[in-house]
């Protein structure tokens, strides 16, 4: 799975994503690297795709062919089914504040409460939904998946671990 250097690319910014991928892929043998280990700039991709799927693999097509690594991407985001399926692909900018990670976080999760304020318990499921792709700079697109983890909305924020909406799932 790893290019020609013996490294896997993840294509994020998010520190704590590339933690939990090298947790993830170590065991395995696999030896990730983050774009920030690069030298040079990347520009982001604009995320306009309309599925989870769609946006991952344009990010690990456009990683890919930008750095000439195979990469791993996702795309991933929380699905409330009493919002019809929101946040969904706009989770990151659902509360639509820019800034750095945590504040952006803090607003989404403040939006997400407040919608949900009069939900009784029986209807806060809920999932977090992760789309990842796999990419060759010349071979295209490897590898696609996606996976959920079912759960429900709290009424407030708990927990010490995660980032995102994980406080709330």
């Amino acid at each position: 799975m790893a290019d020609a250097t013996g490294k896997l690319l993840i294509a994020t910014g998010n520190p704590k994503k590339i933690e939990e991928i090298r947790a993830i892929l170590a065991p395995l043998g696999i030896d990730a690297i983050g774009l920030d280990e690069l030298d040079g700039e990347f520009p982001e991709p604009v995320e306009d795709g309309d599925t989870f799927e769609a946006n991952a693999a344009k990010k690990a097509l456009h990683y890919a062919k930008l750095t000439g690594r195979t990469c791993v991407a996702d795309d991933s985001g929380l699905e409330v089914d009493a919002l019809g399926g929101r946040p969904g692909v706009f989770s990151a900018r659902y509360a639509g504040v820019d800034g750095p990670r945590e504040v952006r976080d803090e607003a989404n999760n403040a939006k997400l409460l407040e919608e949900m304020g009069s939900v009784p318990d029986y209807e806060r499921s809920a999932r977090f939904v992760c789309a990842i792709a796999v990419a060759h700079p010349q071979a295209g697109i490897l590898i696609r998946t996606r996976g959920t983890f079912e759960g429900t909305i709290a009424h407030q924020a708990r927990g010490t671990n995660g980032f995102g909406y994980d406080p709330l799932l």
